[in-house]
């Protein structure tokens, strides 16, 4: 087992273009690290820069305490675990999950022992004679991962290992992985797009933005907690509620106006975010759809919205809410990674029960949950969540 080291660690392509800037960050000894962010955020070159497929430009990377800048691949005592499974056809499930071994001539019983234990562990052991054509993908993807496991090394780095399975297998995969990492102890590194993939495997996650670090926390600290707008909506389905509006001074209240709305905000967040200091600015208003349900009496922070569309789903309903076309937060521009900004609309979606009476087209009256608002400067999208020193 090892610690993994990210010190200031850049990779910049010829041709000028980063893809990845100082990112620092210290993976522990048997951590489950999940690095996430949209396609293009740098997160599978930093993946690759561990394994020593691509060159470090700039910083230090170091694996158990060694610094493996000019380490060769095959030195660096890690496997690697790819969305395609690149099994051999022609072998067996045994002879694909002992084959580097038997590359580095280890001994045969140590080969064999290593294969069974392996298998044991994913259950694959009446499959080691078939070949991969005769398993399902799931089971592949098992022995792909068998054929790092059977190399004992310090560290996995898995790249989207599931996005080749549909929705389903995708889900027992997920705990399966879960189940392996906790049993064996050993540093893993896992990169996906899929925040759902993030927040139910890592121990911590580490959300990556145009080759950039945003976040690395506990799933739950960046669902409760982003440093900022763009966590807050990368993270969760749906993603958080974000809503521009002026924040105002009403007879010793503040109070958030966006359409024809007018929301007190408790006394509490003057301090907390800061707010005392922003009185008479524009704020964006941050709000998770579970925190928004149908009032069914008087009393609370209230809301009214008109429904757009309903969704519902089984176990519950999504509402989409609008606040009128003169709310002044019809469309607001937020910068995309590659530089072109794009429209966000101001609709808002409501989590609700699965038997929520709302309907297309109606007027409903939500109450807000006022202990979870989230407040972030509109200008950097940082959040003003005052941090204490």
């Amino acid at each position: 087992m090892a610690e993994i080291v990210f010190d200031r660690v850049v990779k910049v392509y010829p041709g000028g273009t980063k893809a990845v800037e100082e990112l620092s960050l210290t993976v522990a000894e048997g951590e489950f690290m999940v690095l996430v962010g949209p396609s293009g955020c740098g997160k599978t070159t930093a993946l690759r820069m561990i394994a020593g497929l691509e060159e470090i430009t700039d910083g230090v990377m170091s694996i158990g305490g060694t610094i493996v800048n000019n380490v060769l691949p095959k030195d660096r005592d890690i496997a690697m675990v790819f969305q395609n499974y690149a099994l051999y056809p022609q072998m067996t499930v045994a002879q694909n999950m002992g084959f580097a071994l038997k590359v580095r001539k280890l001994p045969k019983d140590e080969i064999d022992r290593r294969v069974q234990e392996a298998a044991k562990i994913l259950r694959l052991t009446e499959y080691l004679g078939r070949r991969p054509k005769a398993l399902s993908g799931g089971q592949r993807q098992r022995v792909a991962m068998g054929r790092a496991i059977v190399r004992e090394p310090q560290a996995f780095l898995m790249d989207e290992p599931l996005s080749n399975l549909d929705a389903q297998l995708r889900v027992e995969m997920r705990t399966e992985i879960t189940r392996i990492q906790r049993l064996l102890g050993v540093a893993t590194i896992y990169v996906t797009h899929d925040q759902t993939e993030a927040m139910t495997m890592g121990d911590r996650v580490a959300v990556m933005r145009a080759g950039a670090l945003q976040q690395v926390a506990t799933p739950q600290d960046l669902y409760d907690h982003p440093v900022n707008e763009f966590v807050a909506g990368f993270i969760g389905s749906p993603p958080m509620n974000l809503i521009l509006a002026s924040l105002q001074d009403q007879d010793g209240e503040l109070v958030l106006r966006f359409g024809d709305q007018n929301v007190v905000v408790p006394a509490s967040y003057r301090t907390s975010h800061r707010l005392a200091e922003l009185i008479g600015a524009r704020v964006v208003f941050g709000l998770r759809p579970e925190d928004l349900e149908l009032a069914s009496g008087e009393g609370g922070v209230l809301l009214e919205a008109t429904v757009d569309l309903r969704e519902a789903l089984g176990s519950e309903k999504l509402a989409y809410l609008s606040f009128g076309a003169d709310s002044g937060i019809v469309e607001q521009e937020i910068p995309r990674d590659d530089g072109v900004p794009v429209r966000r609309r101001s609709r808002v979606v409501a989590r609700l029960g699965a038997r929520a009476d709302v309907h297309e087209g109606g007027r409903v009256t939500l109450r807000l949950n006022v202990d979870n608002f989230h407040f972030f400067d509109p200008e950097t999208g940082a959040s003003l969540r005052a941090v204490a020193s």
